[in-house]
């Protein structure tokens, strides 16, 4: 019967007040969730991939009001140090209360790193748990962007919804720890345009990742069925054949009210989402590459089993 979990908390007495929050949990990849405003009322949920309700008996209460499990609890605190050091960088002054860690990043007697953050009466702890010997979760990828370079191409229709996408992918990146340096922006007429620049720049072998950026409103024709499907296909077709990881921010909206709600209002910013997704593809095709390798490795370290000059495993090429 149980759907989710949610626990309301006052941040403060209008939406300005919440940005600092929000701002955060967006940034380690929580997803928006429903919104409302009633009177001069407000609130917004903030999605996890799962949760729960952990019970416990101890002689002090928590010093935290709520406990978030991350992939990778080093690059989540330089992700939140980041935050607190340059608040709303594509809000100018817009309010919020600040971002403070209040425990710095270390090992817990129970085998997890931890720390914890406060911002506007609200402490959060945020931990990774140790795995343990031999147990494993499969191919885990983490947000890490240092030393990755990536491609956005981007349409200049309607430039008013693009280039806030653009700037909520930058941010993305950057936050993850990208340099300006290693990222190449390309701008197209429209979003028709995208798959071939997408698919020009994906063949130099260049980038470890692709951001595609546009928006199309529905008209009175067909035409917006067509250049949807077109765009849609053309940049899935890039990514599986050039087998370089494509993050899709192309928004198909009925509204302009809708393409302005998903360029940074009420569902957030689908270009800082598409940022997160690139980077996490591109250190998971990392992992894939590593593990193909390594039987090829072992081969070769066979002195039984001699390899003929220029010979190599076909899967590397």
């Amino acid at each position: 019967m149980i759907r989710s979990i949610i626990f309301p908390r006052v941040l403060g007495k209008s939406l300005d007040d919440l940005q600092s929050a929000l701002d955060l949990f967006r940034a380690l990849g929580f997803a928006p969730g429903n919104e409302w405003h009633e009177g001069g009322s407000h609130g917004v949920e903030m999605l996890a991939p799962s949760g729960g309700i952990e019970f416990i008996a101890a002689p002090n209460v928590p010093g935290v009001d709520a406990m978030v499990e991350v992939s990778d609890a080093e690059l989540a605190y330089e992700i939140v140090k980041k935050l607190g050091e340059n608040p709303h960088p594509s809000k100018g002054s817009l309010g919020g209360a600040p971002i403070t860690i209040r425990r710095e990043i270390a090992d817990t007697p129970y085998g997890a790193r931890l720390f914890e953050v406060e911002t506007g009466g609200l402490r959060i702890g945020f931990l990774t748990y140790a795995k343990k010997p031999g147990a494993t979760r499969g191919l885990e990828a983490s947000l890490n962007a240092a030393r990755k370079r990536f491609a956005i191409v981007v349409s200049r229709f309607n430039s008013f919804i693009t280039e806030r996408l653009l700037d909520g992918a930058l941010q993305a990146l950057r936050q993850c720890g990208a340099k300006s340096e290693d990222i190449t922006i390309a701008h197209v007429p429209g979003s028709f345009e995208i798959p071939a620049a997408a698919r020009q720049l994906a063949v130099t072998k260049k980038y470890n990742a692709i951001l595609c950026i546009g928006c199309l409103l529905r008209g009175d024709t067909l035409h917006y069925e067509v250049i949807a499907n077109e765009v849609t296909r053309g940049v899935g077709q890039s990514a599986q054949e050039t087998g370089v990881p494509h993050a899709f921010a192309v928004l198909t909206c009925d509204t302009l009210q809708q393409a302005i709600d998903r360029a940074g209002l009420k569902s957030g910013n689908k270009g800082f989402e598409a940022g997160l997704a690139a980077v996490e593809m591109a250190t998971l095709r990392d992992k894939v590459k590593g593990r193909r390798r390594r039987p090829r490795a072992e081969k070769q370290s066979d002195p039984g089993t001699p390899t003929p000059s220029g010979a190599g495993n076909e899967q590397d090429r």
